[in-house]
């Protein structure tokens, strides 16, 4: 179904979060690439991508000024963009995936180099800001796009049940997940899920553990 009113939050993108999406472009030789890319919604019709240099993704938005933003839960799409390219045959003529749960359409409004102190990569210019507009959005089903924060939650809690029992090694290992888990809800999360990370932070703290 074409939405012809375009508002993010029909697929659960909020203002503010960061989501798991798999992009889409082509080339000039219109060759298809597919590539796993966080997507930072900063408006209901306005959505930030950081990409680094060296794949053909960038490259391709760089010379195409367009792409398109793929939403799925699908692991194996996930897994197939990340160690290869997807087949030509996974590819619609407009450049969305075939059987893809919703998709959406980019025109590239501006291109920046950044780079965050918290990156490994510390070179100014291995990173550019996407900043794109939405100009035509399609949901075939319905679904939420994928947010690694509220994963990363329900780990540190499968963790916490589990502090009271296991060795001091084993704590050890579940207090170093804490400070990777609460970095990735600090960078993608919400107010919501940065508050429930400070919870577990705090029950942490009583059981005698700074995290």
């Amino acid at each position: 179904m074409i939405i012809m009113e375009i508002d993010l939050r029909l697929i659960g993108m909020e203002k503010g979060k960061q989501y798991e999406t798999i992009i889409t472009t082509v080339n000039a030789q219109n060759v298809q690439n597919a590539a796993p890319i966080g997507v930072l919604c900063a408006g209901k019709d306005i959505v930030l991508s950081r990409i680094f240099k060296g794949g053909k993704t960038l490259d391709n938005i760089i010379s195409q000024k367009e792409f398109t933003v793929n939403i799925t839960h699908n692991p194996e799409l996930f897994t197939m963009s990340t160690l290869g390219n997807l087949p030509k045959d996974y590819f619609n003529e407009d450049n969305s995936i075939k059987d893809i749960d919703a998709y959406f359409k980019c025109e590239v409004i501006s291109i920046k180099e950044a780079v965050k102190q918290s990156d490994p990569i510390k070179k100014k210019d291995e990173a550019n800001v996407i900043k794109s507009k939405v100009t035509e959005m399609v949901i075939n089903n319905d679904i939420k796009a994928a947010n690694r924060a509220f994963a990363c939650i329900i780990e540190t809690l499968a963790n916490l049940t589990r502090f009271d029992i296991v060795d001091e090694k084993t704590k050890q290992y579940y207090l170093s997940r804490f400070q990777e888990n609460s970095r990735v809800v600090n960078k993608v999360g919400g107010k919501t899920e940065r508050l429930t990370m400070n919870e577990i932070k705090k029950e942490l703290i009583k059981k005698g553990y700074e995290p």
